[in-house]
């Protein structure tokens, strides 16, 4: 997000001298992007975050292909993937590309011991059901059923869940995940056109610092692989930062959706984009006023996108037989609409209470062997009579 951010302790100037109280050094961190060029954070640690005293085990969790070339739209029943012992080993992939890889998680209340970093990818984590607390190394993120958690790729990171009940739906970008820019001045600053502002955007809270040296594992993600790596140090030292580069929440429930006398396009609903994908959010809203309008979207033909939806809540207005956490696929290429009768049946109704993420990706996208086995057979039919 760009827009400056403070907590904790920091020097008065970049890259000077800042002690402790014993008069040693702070080490000061820079965590940054695109090189030395794009949007970045300086953290002060009580340690080095450089002291790695051992390498353990890799473990393969790259998505493998079990369709491609999908021509078939297709529905999968989200809320089928197994529970996972914890957060990390409830991820289950189920489409990818070069892109984006979506993935579903069932975990459990317990919390991992170990850390993770996905040095691969920045984490657009959906929060379907569940609540807790984000705990990274730029402090904690109280999070709720509804929220987007935004964690950029190289953030070390703990999920705390409140119970058992969680369903995540995870968005794993390859390219930085921004607001849209359109929605966004010269200057960076969210304007009065955009669905939401910097107030609806949940910063880190507070910090959670571990003066503490011992043997702390991290297992951080890289190249479609997990390495376990052990440090000396908690990787929550960190007793200061400020900066552009941080990870957020952002509640689904807090986006203005736009209408008007027609109906209008998906890119009204845009929350988020990467350089291969956009994410959007259908929520409830008020129907078109046009004396003639059709509320239901027309036929469309995806030329360039796969279009994915996650269903969240809700009656979806242009679909017959989806519920919570399921989740369509409509190829690029092959027309696809409202389902028969949703598109008469629209006509003077005067609101929407659906609610649904919706991905679309400008690759086509490919499906896992785990998608397959939670997959409804036959729904590419459900548009005959």
């Amino acid at each position: 997000m760009p827009f400056y951010q403070r907590l904790g302790k920091i020097p008065p100037k970049r890259h000077t001298q800042f002690r402790k109280e014993d008069g040693s050094l702070y080490h000061e961190q820079l965590f940054g992007t695109v090189g030395f060029s794009g949007n970045a954070s300086l953290l002060y640690h009580h340690y080095r975050p450089t002291m790695v005293k051992d390498v353990r085990g890799t473990v393969d969790v790259a998505p493998k292909i079990a369709v491609k070339c999908n021509l078939l739209s297709r529905k999968l029943e989200g809320f089928d993937v197994p529970a996972g012992k914890d957060y990390l080993s409830s991820r289950v992939p189920v489409l990818f590309n070069s892109d984006v890889c979506l993935e579903l998680a069932n975990p459990p209340k317990v919390v991992c011991e170990d850390f993770y970093k996905n040095t691969d990818e920045d984490e657009v984590v959906f929060v379907h059901h569940g609540s807790g607390v984000l705990h990274t190394m730029y402090g904690k993120i109280t999070f709720r059923k509804g929220d987007y958690l935004v964690i950029p790729r190289g953030t070390i990171y703990q999920f705390e869940f409140d119970n058992d009940d969680n369903r995540l739906l995870i968005i794993n970008s390859a390219s930085p995940v921004y607001t849209p820019k359109r929605y966004r001045n010269y200057f960076g600053q969210l304007q009065e056109h955009s669905p939401y502002c910097e107030r609806d955007i949940r910063t880190p809270e507070e910090l959670e610092v571990h003066d503490e040296i011992g043997e702390f594992t991290i297992r951080i993600k890289k190249d479609g692989k997990i390495h376990d790596y052990v440090y000396a140090s908690h990787p929550f030292d960190v007793v200061g930062w400020d900066g552009f580069h941080f990870p957020y929440a952002f509640n689904i429930d807090d986006f203005e959706p736009i209408t008007g006398r027609i109906h209008q396009p998906p890119p009204v609903h845009q929350t988020f984009e990467a350089a291969g994908f956009v994410i959007c959010s259908f929520v409830p809203r008020l129907y078109d006023y046009h004396p003639d309008s059709i509320p239901a979207p027309y036929n469309h033909s995806n030329i360039d996108s796969d279009e994915v939806l996650y269903y969240v809540a809700g009656n979806f207005m242009s679909r017959k037989d989806v519920g919570p956490g399921q989740i369509t696929l409509h190829p690029a290429g092959i027309p696809h609409g409202p389902h028969p009768g949703t598109y008469e049946a629209s006509i003077g109704k005067k609101e929407t209470i659906e609610l649904a993420v919706m991905v679309d990706t400008f690759k086509p996208l490919h499906l896992t062997k785990q998608a397959l086995d939670i997959e409804k057979p036959d729904y590419f039919k459900a548009w005959l009579d």
